[in-house]
């Protein structure tokens, strides 16, 4: 059986496929990138809110997105601000894949006896009840704020914009 390739369509599938092979080029280098830049030094120096900060500078530059923070210093213990990072750049790289959106906003604050993280963005939003086979990123940061003693919610609807809360409890005082 042969196929039988139309010449009026052929240049114009091709230039499709030249351009999502870019998009999709592009995506990769954004997921890893916000891999790699995020180091374990960067934490356990800078803490918490220098790190976020450099992390949302960092995706504005790449992605173009603009991200706003409003970050206050808090107490966290090192490994605590990694997974806090992790999910933060989870969660954007999510809103950058799904969510159409065109800004996201970063948290962080003590209220209470918690320490509160939010990440926000004012994308298309999506049905929480829903389980789908993409939702394994969603389940691992459940999973890592839960094994800090944290809780995750989740506030999305279709056609509204997507927030992930986080509360976290304040390290305990080391003894002297």
């Amino acid at each position: 059986m042969s196929t039988r390739v139309h010449t009026a369509t052929a240049p114009d599938a091709l230039e499709r496929l030249a351009n999502l092979a870019g998009t999709l080029d592009s995506r990769i280098a954004l997921g890893r990138s916000l891999i790699v830049d995020l180091r374990p030094s960067t934490l356990s120096n800078l803490g918490p809110v220098p790190t976020l900060e450099i992390l949302a500078s960092e995706f504005t530059e790449r992605s173009g997105m603009a991200v706003s923070c409003g970050l206050t210093p808090v107490a966290l213990e090192t490994k605590t601000v990694r997974v806090v990072c992790r999910l933060v750049q989870e969660a954007i790289a999510n809103f950058t894949k799904y969510a159409q959106a065109h800004q996201v906003g970063i948290s962080l604050a003590l209220q209470g006896e918690r320490d509160e993280v939010s990440v926000r963005d004012d994308g298309v939003g999506f049905d929480t009840r829903r389980q789908g086979g993409s939702n394994f990123g969603l389940r691992g940061m459940r999973y890592r704020i839960e094994a800090e003693g944290g809780t995750l919610r989740l506030v999305s609807a279709p056609g509204q914009s997507t927030r992930i809360e986080v509360s976290l409890p304040k390290p305990k005082p080391r003894p002297a």
